[in-house]
């Protein structure tokens, strides 16, 4: 398969053996300081770009997230994994127009995933969530651009924590073309090596957005690669909020004395 862009075939690899973290900046500038630390990819955040946008999560525009992720990737020169939620559509041909247009900004990787934004039937039908993915990988294969898909199932973060299901979507993700699986919220080990095992020899992706584990640990369960969701920009907004509250309740400023100096910021963007 043709590629425009060497990031893509540099994604590609890294998802060939070992394990990677891929931190989720929520703009171009923690993009820039998270390639500055030496991260060999990156992957935005639906809700950090959302909460930057004064919104909640998946309260932007398809239009928007798609001029967000061509500026993220105009601005680095590692790879750019796109969190397209779910792909802003329902239909297998809308989500394949949308991947279309998404293969289009420079991103090296996209994820789609199988929730409804329903609360009371939170997951596509089986057959629906795997037609999409399958449109997902027609669409990017179209593109000739390479560009990596990750198919996410979000059963346990939607209050349908069942493993057993869980597991049979990704595997039928994979089969439908998926590159890379992910099942946000899986966080017991054994559920995890399990999730490893059934789509194996693919990549699984595994979000931390706690202190549940470490790198090394989940690469000994074979995970290959680890990101972090909007948890970054959570850290950087309660340190905001913090200081705020102390200058708006207290009248003091002690939370400027832990900040970065604006003389460092400015060399770390120079």
């Amino acid at each position: 398969m043709p590629t425009t862009d060497l990031r893509v075939a540099a994604f590609r690899r890294l998802h060939e053996s070992g394990c990677f973290v891929i931190p989720n900046p929520w703009d171009v500038g923690s993009a820039l300081l998270l390639e500055q630390l030496g991260f060999s990819a990156l992957a935005t955040t639906s809700a950090g770009f959302a909460w930057s946008m004064g919104r909640c999560d998946n309260g932007v525009s398809l239009d928007e997230a798609l001029a967000h992720f061509a500026a993220v990737a105009a601005a680095v020169k590692v790879p750019v994994n796109a969190d397209f939620e779910r792909a802003f559509a329902t239909e297998p041909d809308e989500v394949a127009a949308n991947v279309s247009r998404a293969c289009e900004t420079g991103i090296a990787g996209l994820s789609v995933e199988d929730s409804t934004r329903d609360p009371e039937d939170p997951l596509f039908d089986f057959g629906l969530a795997v037609n999409r993915v399958r449109a997902a990988r027609q669409a990017i294969d179209d593109s000739g651009t390479g560009v990596l898909l990750t198919g996410r199932s979000e059963g346990f973060i939607v209050g349908r924590p069942d493993i057993g299901a869980t597991i049979r979507r990704l595997r039928a993700y994979a089969d439908a073309g998926a590159d890379c699986l992910f099942a946000p919220g899986v966080k017991n080990p054994s559920d995890i090596e399990a999730i490893v095992r059934a789509v194996a020899p693919k990549p699984v992706n595994v979000v931390v957005g706690a202190d549940f584990t470490t790198v090394e640990r989940l690469a000994a369960l074979g995970v290959r690669r680890i990101s972090v969701g909007g948890s970054l920009a959570r850290v950087a907004y309660s340190a905001f909020l913090g200081a705020a509250k102390e200058l708006a309740e207290q009248g003091t400023f002690s939370a400027f004395d832990r900040a970065v100096p604006g003389k460092e910021l400015n060399q770390l963007f120079s």
